[in-house]
């Protein structure tokens, strides 16, 4: 079954601001696929978005499973033929800030922390790429954190200078070496890929002490992943500000 509407995939998505970003698409009139490890709790948040008259389901996606996502992309090509936004937007963090150092940064962790951050976007992305490239205007959006940013950590002064959380910085970094290099691969396609950084959120990996709420956090994500066919790709944006790599 084809759908004229758009179509899009939150991984991630029964909570946070995955949840936000796909409630801020549905309100949109888009259809939204929300990605959960846990089923149950992603068939709560598709209900609760269902009851605000936004067209919602879930799927069981937990991105290190390379079963769940080729169950994933077999829906979706089943129920609806094609996907227009990829919002990768499951993400980890296993290291408190100043909990530890880059050379105590044990193996494991970094680990971990690449194999969802990093590994498991660009293998999601690229089982869903076939299904992206069936849309009129496929939007790839990777949500990634300012604290990727090499520039901004060899910057003294700059506002992450003394925020060295090494595993889940550099897995950020990598994601956004991963934007650039997939935008310029399908540059002169209609599909664009960027990077998000949301902000620090009240989310439980942001904590209560997040000075920015969830429907603001979402909002960067849900620009990017409705550009239009004169948006930027390979970009790296803040609430429409660029931000230095």
């Amino acid at each position: 079954m084809s759908t004229e509407k758009k179509v899009a995939l939150i991984s991630g998505a029964n909570k946070g601001i995955g949840f936000e970003t796909a409630r801020q698409l549905g309100q949109k009139g888009i259809t939204v696929i929300l990605g959960a490890r846990d089923l149950a709790k992603g068939e709560a948040a598709a209900a609760q978005l269902g009851q605000e008259g936004i067209d919602a389901r879930a799927v069981k996606l937990d991105v290190v499973d390379a079963t769940d996502i080729a169950n994933v992309a077999a829906l979706i090509e089943k129920d609806y033929g094609k996907l227009d936004i990829l919002v990768n937007n499951a993400g980890v963090s296993f290291e408190g800030l100043g909990a530890n150092t880059t050379l105590t940064t044990s193996e494991e962790v970094l680990r971990k922390t690449f194999d969802t951050n990093f590994f498991a976007v660009v293998a999601v992305t690229k089982a869903l790429l076939p299904l992206l490239k069936k849309s009129e205007a496929g939007r790839i959006v990777n949500v990634s954190s300012i604290l990727g940013s090499l520039l901004l950590h060899a910057t003294e002064g700059s506002p992450i200078y003394e925020a060295k959380v090494f595993a889940y910085n550099a897995s950020k970094s990598a994601l956004n070496a991963f934007t650039i290099h997939l935008a310029h691969e399908l540059k002169g396609t209609s599909i664009k890929v960027n990077s998000a950084h949301p902000g620090w959120v009240k989310t439980d990996m942001g904590t209560d002490a997040a000075p920015m709420e969830l429907v603001d956090g979402a909002k960067t994500e849900v620009e990017l992943a409705t550009l239009g066919p004169d948006g930027p790709s390979g970009g790296y944006f803040h609430l429409g500000d660029t931000l230095p790599w």
